[in-house]
Parts: C-alpha cells; sequence; structure tokens
C-alpha cells in the first residue's frame, strides 16, 4: 500500500472514530422500504441533507430489520431511543409489516403507489436503490408537513381485514364458474352444439346431444367436458356453502357490521351482495369524512381537463376500491327498478331518461354516486333516502335473495 493511500485510509478511521465518540443527539431516524419477494432494501436518513444509508436484507426478515434500525441510527449518531418514521408503498405485503413495526413503537404510513410523483421528462431511471432513496426523500417531506406527496391508505384492523374475505372469495368463485361455463359452451361450439343452461344434470344431457350427422360428442370430447364439468360443481358448491354462511351471519350475528348490514337490507332494491360488500368493503371501518372524500374512495369522481381553449370531461378516476365502484353502478339500477318513487330515481329520470344511450350511462354513473353518499348518510345519522321505500328485515332478507335470484 503507498503512503499516500495508507494516509486517506487513516483519515476516514479516524474520521469514523471521531463520529463515534461525538455524544447521541434525540433525533429523528427516517427510513424508507422498497419490499421485494427475495429481499428488502432499505434506505435510512436522519433529516433532507443527508446522504441515504442504503441497506439490503432478506425479505421478511424482521429480526435483521431491527438490527439495521440499531446500526442506521448509531450511524447518524441518534440515541437508542430515537423516534423512526417509515414508510412503504402498499402492494402484495399487505399490512402485516405496518403492524409489526406499529408494535416496535415505530411510526409507519402505508402509501399509495400510484400518488406517488415522477418525472416525465424523457425515460425514467428506476431501481430498487432509486425508489428507496425517492421514498425516504418524500417521507421527510410528509413528516415536516408537506402533505400533497402522496396519498396515505388506511390501515384497517386485523378483525375488519378479516371481514372481508368472504365476500372477496364469493366474487372469485362466481368468476372462475362463469370460466367453466363458458368453457363447456365454448367446446360444444366447436361440434355445433349448445345447451341453454349448466347444472348438475349436465352428463345426462351431452349423452343425448348429436351433433349435424347424427353423431354423439366424440368420446375424448365427452371425458373433457365432464372434467370441466366437476369442477364446475365444486365450485358452485362452495359458492353455496358461502352464501348460506353470509346468510346466517346476517340472521344471527351481533356485531356492529353485521347490524349495519340488516340496517341497509330494509331499504327495498338493496339485496345481502351490495349490503355485505357496502359495510365490509367501506362503512363498517372506514373513517369517511364528507361525500368527496367518499366519492373518490370509490373511484367516482369527475376528472376534468382544461387547459387553454381546450375543456372537456374525461370520465370517472376509477382510483378507487374496484368492488364497490362496480357493485355501487349495479345498484344504481336496481334503485330505478325497485324505488322508482324516491327523490333520487325521479331525478334521473327528469335529467337522463329521455336521452340517448350514452347519456343514460353518464346519468347512472351519477346516480351510483349519488346513492352511494345517501346510503353512508342512512348508516352514519339514520336519515332515509327522500322518499325511500323502507321495509321489514325479514322482507329485506326476502327481497335480498329475490334480487340475487335476478
Amino acid at each position: 500500500m503507498t503512503a499516500a493511500r495508507k494516509q486517506h485510509s487513516t483519515s476516514r478511521s479516524s474520521q469514523r472514530k471521531r463520529a463515534t465518540a461525538q455524544p447521541q443527539k434525540a433525533g429523528i431516524l427516517y427510513m424508507a422500504f422498497e419490499l421485494g419477494w427475495g429481499e428488502w432494501k432499505l434506505a435510512f436518513g436522519s433529516g433532507p441533507a443527508d446522504n441515504p444509508r442504503l441497506k439490503t436484507v432478506r425479505g421478511r426478515d424482521t429480526e435483521a430489520l431491527l438490527r439495521e434500525i440499531g446500526k442506521a441510527k448509531k450511524r447518524f449518531g441518534l440515541a437508542d431511543d430515537a423516534l423512526v418514521h417509515s414508510c412503504y408503498e402498499a402492494g402484495r405485503d399487505g399490512f402485516w409489516l405496518h403492524r409489526f413495526l406499529e408494535s416496535q413503537r415505530i411510526n409507519n404510513i402505508v402509501v399509495d403507489s400510484s400518488s406517488i410523483e415522477v418525472k416525465r421528462r424523457g425515460r425514467r431511471r428506476k431501481t430498487d436503490r432509486l425508489d428507496a432513496g425517492k421514498l425516504l426523500s418524500m417521507l421527510v417531506r410528509w413528516q415536516q408537513g408537506e402533505r400533497n406527496v402522496w396519498s396515505v391508505v388506511q390501515v384497517p384492523s386485523v378483525a375488519d381485514e378479516d371481514r372481508r374475505q368472504l365476500h372477496r372469495d364469493l366474487g372469485e368463485l362466481k368468476a372462475e364458474r362463469t370460466q367453466h361455463t363458458n368453457r363447456i359452451k365454448g367446446l360444444l361450439a366447436g361440434c355445433g352444439l349448445a345447451v341453454p343452461t349448466i347444472d348438475g344434470r349436465f352428463p345426462e344431457v351431452l349423452t343425448e346431444l348429436q351433433t349435424w350427422d347424427g353423431q354423439s360428442v366424440p368420446a375424448e370430447l365427452q371425458q373433457r367436458l365432464l372434467r370441466e364439468h366437476e369442477r364446475w360443481q365444486l365450485v358452485d358448491r362452495q359458492i353455496k356453502d358461502l352464501t348460506n354462511e353470509r346468510a346466517r351471519r346476517i340472521r344471527t350475528g351481533k356485531d356492529q357490521s353485521v347490524k349495519k348490514v340488516r340496517q341497509l337490507l330494509r331499504l327495498r332494491g338493496i339485496g345481502a351482495n351490495s349490503a355485505w360488500l357496502y359495510v365490509m368493503e367501506f362503512f363498517s371501518w372506514r373513517r369517511i369524512r364528507n361525500r368527496k372524500q367518499l366519492a373518490a374512495l370509490a373511484g367516482l369522481t369527475p376528472t376534468p381537463h382544461q387547459s387553454g381553449d381546450t375543456d372537456h370531461e374525461q370520465g370517472i378516476s376509477k382510483a378507487g376500491n374496484r368492488r364497490l365502484r362496480t357493485m355501487a353502478v349495479e345498484i344504481a339500477w336496481c334503485w330505478l327498478q325497485f324505488q322508482p318513487a324516491s327523490a333520487l330515481s325521479q331525478w334521473y329520470q327528469k335529467r337522463f331518461a329521455k336521452g340517448s344511450s350514452r347519456q343514460r350511462r353518464i346519468g347512472i354513473v351519477a346516480l351510483a354516486r349519488k346513492l352511494l353518499v345517501a346510503l353512508w348518510r342512512y348508516l352514519e345519522s339514520g336519515e332515509v333516502p327522500a322518499g325511500a321505500e323502507i321495509v321489514s328485515r325479514k322482507q329485506g332478507l326476502l327481497m335480498s335473495e329475490e334480487i340475487a335470484a335476478a
């Protein structure tokens, strides 16, 4: 080693010793995560002027994470009990990490990744190191009061998150059943055959089908269709089991969320599917401040585009909960059918019913937004939507079954 390199190494060593010898100060440690399946990229800093300390740990290794936090505090000269602020983007890892960090007295926020600002000039460089550093700088800005840098996700409790599993699983099973139905019908269409419905009698119907030349369905195709039908039967049975379980909870449940479901079912036109989804996704745990925030959470807010002489509406934002947004539009059509005398239905009939099909579709989205706000007020304060018909609890349950069957 040359004399110059030895002198430089000695200088750096002495600098580290002096930094270590400095008394620890009370301060704040900022930490940002870039989460991957195999490894996590961590970025640490104690202020906006700091050069980030970047480290990599194995994914979901919480012990290594805590060790790196301790090392970062020493690196920036902070006390062992210094306050820690952290953040990560909402995604596949869900909210377990947030709960772990909170249990370690770390103030964590979960960020909506689609709300993070990015540069639009040319091609944007993207690596885990750059993303972690970007999140760290934005976290510092957020904690210093700059609230418009991103949107923070509201984290549900473990119980509230668990209540969402039933209707989400039910929705996925119904979509899967539709896939099996379409596949069976598609395979039959290749032989020039069609069946009106797929049910438990399909194997018997299959043996009676004949192609254009009077022949039965080919043997290999029959076996494939029967296997597909077995999968259809399994999914159909699980759908019925979950539907029965939901009905049982609605009848016998005593917690506050189920009470809100029963309250919604007393409005004619609101069925078990919509009432359960509305409550478990939104109304049972979200802290909604006003109608604008509610519409934004559902992605039903308008997105105007105005620049110079250009001024037009781009449609709804679709940035919120897609399950609730889809159900809100479906229930708006049901509301017109089952609540024709209500003020909302009269408003729609007056403004959109006589317009073109495009105008009616625009109107139904507006009605869905207004109806969602009306249902929120109904649950919060008991204010019944103007002109809406209220039914008994028993009638509400029967009506929900009728709507589901339709």
